[in-house]
Parts: structure tokens; sequence; C-alpha cells
């Protein structure tokens, strides 16, 4: 079986009514941890309140967020994002011991 790498997680709180702007600057650098080897990627805002985010990162190794995480790219992109959340901001590494997902098709065949 293939080494399915780790996840990384990263909790968002931002500041009151600053939600929607944190979102619309962070989306973009969320999903450029695909460009640092990241196998996927995903960022979760709460329906209650809107001021919680869950910013996830599927990677071969620990160097491989880091190099995204540190890289000026994303550093900038939290220099402009002052202001709209809460620090202190730390990644969490998650090891993979499951996961799976059901394609499109196969979950409108099961609800049909």
């Amino acid at each position: 079986m293939s080494d399915p790498g780790i996840a990384v997680n990263v909790k968002w709180v931002a500041n009151a009514l600053r939600g929607d702007r944190f979102e619309e600057i962070w989306l973009p650098a969320a999903e450029a941890v695909l460009d640092y080897g990241a196998t996927g990627w995903a960022f979760f805002r709460a329906k209650d309140g809107l001021l919680d985010f869950s910013q996830w990162a599927f990677v071969p190794t620990k160097e491989h967020f880091e190099s995204y995480w540190y890289s000026d790219e994303i550093g900038e992109a939290r220099a402009e994002a002052v202001g709209l959340y809460q620090v202190p901001i730390l990644p969490t590494y998650h090891l993979i011991a499951g996961m799976g997902s059901l394609a499109p098709e196969t979950a409108d065949a099961a609800e049909g």
C-alpha cells in the first residue's frame, strides 16, 4: 500500500464583519498549495456564525506544506489579510488513517 502522505489543518477565525473579505482573499491562497506539491486541498467555512474557517492540505511530506506556508506568495497573502483574522494561526499535521469519496455519478446512482 502506498503512503497517503499527511493532512495539514489550519484553523482560521475571522474577525467580526470580516468573514466575506477574508474568504475572498484567502480562497486563492488556500488553492495555491497545489503549486507546492499538494495532492488536494479544501477550504471550509462554518455555516453557523460564518467566522470559523478550516483549511486542509493533503501533501506528501511536512516539507511540501512548509515550502508553501513559508513562501513569499503566501506570506504576501497573509500580509494582505492582516486585520481580517485572529492570531495565532498554527498548522497541525495529521497522519491519514483513511480517506475516501464518491464519484459524482456514483452518488447520483445511490440517490436514484
